[in-house]
């Protein structure tokens, strides 16, 4: 696809290029920068160096140049930024703390993996490698993502980092960023098929109530996700200043996205709103080198915001998606029937790029739900299999599926209705994506779905019996901006 018109509108992408996991996530003198694995060189992986792009709204984005470069002997992976207030690095500037990122050095000579220190005193515009770099190198191949916060009740540093193979994170911690201590390793558990990366250790809310806190841990994996290759899992647990603890499960994993399309999910630092914002690569390793877009390859989610909520006894992730800039409802259909069959929607229902909220009875359906980027042999379906007890994406129809055997599938989740309980979606359409929340976030389907532009029809559907509408409203969003701005484009 190289028609500008399928760039997404509400998600961000490079203006072209390949982009994969995000990095450096921090919110910094009213903006929020992004940094991301990208390839100045070409839309393939390779030549891995940090993109960068800042937002004030989380909508709007504009590109920046690249932030830190690969060298002939250094491709730049990922890693995190914070802004060292306190100048506890000695690297801040008379004027301005310094924004100090830690990434993932790989020797392109050796093959080794060490943690490496950058700087800027000009809000993220220009940077400075350390000397000593790497500052933190153990020997390994595998040994990368490190993830940096503050640890306020203890008053210094804190690090994640992956031992990839192991499927184990590490943890250190530092007074001034630059010389590193062990504290703990936590690991193997949960899901281990695939190599562990871009860890992540934060405290969350408990039930809204911001004197109970736990801690999550996220971890990437690069294989046996529910839906097939790589995603994301979490553990619940407690952080003590020096080792994670996870809580004992019955469960076997814990995963925060049942699609195929979210991974290396990191948190911003600093978020000015004291929301635990994360935002994720919206692909999946079997298949990213092949996605059918261009000039730009990759896309990230929409931010969203991470809670834990009790539910059956036991705590489970929510997630908010945060569109806020995004305008109000603009078209709506109340409480109707839905007979055994396909309903196509009226035509301001139209959209390629749109925010749907859905309150649906399934009364004796056995299946219903919504046809999304319908036209022309094209939909892909989000729907409540009542039978299976599940939430599904079905894109084997919704337009190129052939890059990759395994692209046209479907993906579901267990969501257990009660008696008379509705199914409630907030389901967000992009030109090339479809984000699914169900049960209030804490249950999500991300997928990237690639159909011809014109299919931007929507449809009600029941299958085995006659659902209910209470209620379908519509967003639609802004047309994509030019290349090197995602959203609306306004001046800044």
């Amino acid at each position: 696809m190289s028609d500008e018109a399928v760039r997404p509108a509400f998600h961000f992408t490079p203006a072209r290029n390949w982009m994969n996991d995000p990095n450096g996530l921090v919110w910094y003198d009213g903006e929020y920068h992004l940094f991301f694995q990208y390839n100045p060189l070409g839309s393939g992986w390779g030549n891995m160096s940090w993109g960068h792009a800042v937002s004030r709204d989380l909508l709007d984005w504009e590109e920046l140049p690249v932030a830190l470069e690969h060298t002939p002997t250094e491709a730049v992976f990922s890693g995190s930024v914070v802004v060292d207030r306190a100048d506890t690095s000695g690297l801040g500037g008379d004027d301005s703390p310094a924004m100090v990122a830690v990434y993932t050095s790989h020797d392109l000579l050796t093959g080794h993996q060490g943690q490496s220190v950058a700087w800027s005193t000009d809000k993220g515009r220009t940077w400075t490698r350390h000397p000593k770099n790497p500052v933190l190198d153990i020997g390994s191949t595998d040994f990368r993502d490190p993830k940096v916060s503050w640890y306020a009740e203890g008053g210094y540093w804190v690090m994640a980092v992956a031992l990839a193979i192991e499927r184990v994170v590490r943890l250190y911690r530092s007074d001034d960023l630059l010389v590193w201590t062990h504290l703990s390793d936590f690991g193997p558990a949960g899901s281990v098929d695939g190599v562990w990366e871009c860890p992540d250790l934060f405290p969350v809310a408990v039930d809204g109530d911001p004197a109970r806190t736990r801690w999550l841990l996220v971890v990437s994996v690069q294989e046996g996700a529910p839906a097939g290759g790589s995603g994301t899992q979490y553990f619940v647990g407690d952080f003590d200043g020096t080792t994670f603890t996870a809580d004992p499960s019955t469960e076997d994993v814990s995963w925060v996205d049942h699609g195929a399309d979210y991974y290396a999910a990191v948190s911003f630092n600093d978020e000015p709103h004291g929301r635990r914002l994360l935002i994720a690569w919206m692909s999946n390793w079997d298949y990213a080198r092949q996605v059918p877009t261009h000039p730009h390859r990759g896309a990230m989610s929409t931010p969203r915001a991470y809670e834990l909520r009790t539910a059956g006894g036991r705590l489970v992730l929510a997630q908010t998606p945060v569109v806020e800039g995004l305008p109000g409802p603009v078209h709506q259909v109340t409480s109707q029937p839905v007979c055994d069959g396909v309903h196509p929607l009226p035509e301001d229902f139209r959209a390629t790029s749109t925010v749907l909220t859905l309150e649906l009875d399934p009364g004796t359906a056995s299946r219903c739900g919504l046809h999304v980027r319908a036209g022309d042999g094209e939909r892909t379906v989000v729907g409540y299999d009542a039978g299976e007890r599940t939430l599904y994406v079905d894109r084997t129809r919704s337009g190129d599926t052939g890059f990759h055997p395994g692209f046209g599938a479907v993906h579901s989740a267990p969501l257990d209705l009660a008696a008379g309980e509705p199914l409630v979606l907030e389901i967000h359409v992009d030109t090339t994506s479809v984000e699914v929340y169900a049960d209030g976030g804490r249950v999500v389907i991300t997928d990237q779905v690639f159909p011809s532009p014109g299919s931007d029809g929507i449809a009600l559907f029941a299958e085995g019996g006659n659902a209910h509408l209470r209620r379908l409203t519509s967003a639609r969003a802004p047309a994509p901006g030019p290349a090197g701005r995602t959203g609306r484009a306004r001046p800044r």
